[in-house]
């Protein structure tokens, strides 16, 4: 992480005397985030607070004296993590040099549970195809943001040498894993998880995710298997970058942390991409959420930063279809943000459906158009490792050798074993993307953003489906908010650079959806300087495929009077933007409807442990 460069001091006294004239209020400022304004006023809380520039000496002596703790310094965003009271927070507000102040949030990983199956990832986004053409990401280095990586055979390394001499403690011995340290393609690894001391995973999930990213299939490759488990780039190098403890959870600060180690190492590793398969509720604005605007940060820097929708789409709190759930920091435009696709246990795609946890857009506040992209992500196989904590707290996980192997057993392999969420199909793309860039390493982000959306197949999808759990059918309609610009197709797009088709100048910002009462309409506006303005296949229209949109009318029209989400569907259009949805001015509570009363210490509802459903652990498909 970076220190922050200070700057020129203002006057103490100047600060103490607006901190006063704050103390008598009996409301929040608007610059603190409605969780954290909801907080116990006298019991400490760990915040982040956002500067517009650097603070200074003064403004730094300002939080000692109400009492604050300063913990850790976030430089990409100019943000300080402190202790401190809530009692205190007006008076930090009123500097105007301060833009936000929001509770250092719990951040989660994004799967779901499998129970066995041998879905496709690979397959059905052609990636073989790029292989074959020597694109497998080599030299393109990956930073897995997540619960750190324990190396197994399939990343590259000497595990499973180790692992005879006597398990995972020779094997968290031998290699000691204190940052930072390299093994095979983990070229480096760092701890960002306040109390541990090395980066190996506690958890399970950031082994998979690697896996999936970057997996070479060495455990079932050969003679003897009819299936090979391999990611997406079985030739990228992975940065370990641990933020989630052995329960899954983590923290926004030790996220922003990473993301700034990851900017710092760039260029010594070449890191062009990085996963982000986790998320939390959105609160505010991506504008201000310091999740969001330390991802811009990375992606201002030169890596793509591929982000998980969130597995919120059963979620039917705001509407009975599950729409407005997207997850922070996928609501961010910037972000390549990832929805999960259920293959059907075939290689081909016509049959494959969405997955009925994927969370759908709009974003909740701003209204960004998400997810941009949908991929593999239900029951797909990755790695496991010996006293893996996810497949030994949940035996109902595998993945049999006879799923893989000539004649094998039907046993659960040790190597191997399933997992469904979003976060899996976060980490297909983020593969796709170093194949890309080895392709066409000049590419900035927004142009492989641009490229793999434009380049996503809409051909064949249905116009709607339906999973039935519980006694309660989830409903998914096939538009810009369930499925982006299509489903991946990473041969297309390699195609496509190496047929040196030009990008058109421009950000590739993610539109944001509008409503329009007179009209009834709901029109995709683009961002200034977007590249989506431009005519052609890069025009917004011909993005997301002609079952999205009808015909400009102050800016794209999606859906109009005669279309899906039209008046006369109050399970959709109707009910997310009437006057009793929660975007309208009526629902002021809107956290607290989606994301359930118990959220505003920055444990969500839906994935915390005071989640009485377990959802959790109990979305399958």
């Amino acid at each position: 992480m970076t220190l922050l460069r200070l700057r020129t001091p203002v006057l103490l006294g100047s600060l103490v005397a607006f901190a006063a004239t704050s103390f008598a209020a009996t409301t929040y400022s608007s610059k603190i985030s409605p969780d954290l304004a909801a907080a116990p006023p006298n019991q400490s809380q760990q915040v982040i607070i956002q500067y517009y520039k650097a603070p200074s000496q003064s403004e730094s002596g300002l939080l000692g004296l109400l009492g604050g703790l300063l913990k850790i310094v976030l430089g990409p965003i100019n943000a300080i993590v402190e202790d401190i009271l809530p009692s205190q927070l007006n008076a930090i507000a009123a500097d105007p040099n301060v833009k936000y102040i929001s509770l250092d949030r719990t951040v989660v990983a994004h799967q779901a549970v499998a129970i066995t199956g041998a879905e496709y990832t690979t397959e059905p986004i052609n990636a073989p195809a790029v292989w074959k053409q020597g694109y497998t990401g080599s030299n393109v280095g990956v930073a897995v943001i997540d619960s750190g990586i324990t190396p197994v055979a399939d990343l590259g390394s000497n595990a499973t040498s180790l692992l005879s001499l006597g398990g995972l403690t020779n094997l968290v011995s031998s290699l000691g894993e204190v940052a930072p340290g390299a093994t095979g393609r983990i070229v480096y690894s760092q701890n960002f998880v306040s109390g541990e001391q090395n980066a190996l995973d506690q958890y399970g999930h950031g082994t998979l995710v690697a896996g999936l990213i970057a997996g070479n299939g060495a455990e079932s490759s050969g003679p003897q298997f009819f299936r090979t488990f391999s990611g997406s780039a079985p030739g990228a190098n992975i940065i370990n970058l641990r933020v989630l403890d052995e329960n899954g959870a983590g923290t926004d600060s030790s996220v922003i942390s990473a993301i700034d180690e990851a900017i710092s190492l760039r260029s010594r590793f070449n890191i062009r991409v990085i996963n982000l398969s986790l998320g939390r509720p959105i609160y505010e604005s991506y504008t201000l959420d310091p999740l969001c605007q330390a991802v811009e940060q990375a992606w201002k820097a030169g890596i793509v930063v591929v982000v998980a929708a969130g597995n919120d789409g059963r979620d039917l709190n705001l509407n009975p279809e599950g729409y407005g759930t997207i997850d922070s920091p996928g609501d961010d435009p910037y972000a390549l943000t990832v929805g999960a696709m259920n293959t059907m246990e075939t290689p081909a795609i016509q049959d494959d459906i969405i997955a009925s946890y994927s969370s759908k857009g709009p974003s909740f506040i701003d209204h960004v158009i998400k997810p941009d992209i949908v991929a593999p992500g239900n029951l797909v196989t990755s790695l496991e490792f010996p006293q893996d904590s996810l497949a030994v707290n949940n035996p109902s996980f595998y993945t049999w050798y006879s799923f893989y192997q000539n004649n094998g057993p039907e046993i659960p392999s040790q190597y191997y074993f399933p997992m469904s969420g979003t976060s899996m199909s976060a980490a297909v793309v983020s593969g796709a993307v170093a194949d890309l860039l080895q392709a066409a390493p000049k590419l900035t982000p927004d142009q492989a953003k641009a490229l793999i959306m434009v380049n996503a197949d809409r051909s064949y999808f249905p116009l709607s489906s339906s999973v039935t759990a519980d006694g309660t059918v989830y409903k998914a309609n096939y538009d810009v908010f369930t499925i982006g610009a299509g489903y991946l197709d990473i041969e297309k797009t390699v195609e496509a650079v190496l047929q040196g088709v030009a990008v058109p100048a421009g950000t590739a910002m993610s539109p944001t959806a509008v409503y329009d009462a007179g009209s009834g309409n709901t029109t995709a506006v683009i961002a200034p300087g977007s590249l989506w303005t431009a005519s052609g296949p890069w025009s917004a229209a011909a993005v997301y495929g002609s079952r999205a949109f009808l015909t400009p009318a102050g800016g794209t029209a999606l859906w109009g009077s005669t279309a899906l989400w039209s008046n006369s569907d109050p399970d959709g259009y109707t009910a997310l933007w009437g006057k009793t949805a929660l975007w309208g001015k009526s629902s002021p509570a809107a956290e607290t409807a989606l994301w359930g009363k118990d959220s505003t210490e920055g444990q969500t509802a839906l994935w915390g442990k005071s989640d009485s459903d377990d959802s959790e652990t109990s979305v399958q498909y």
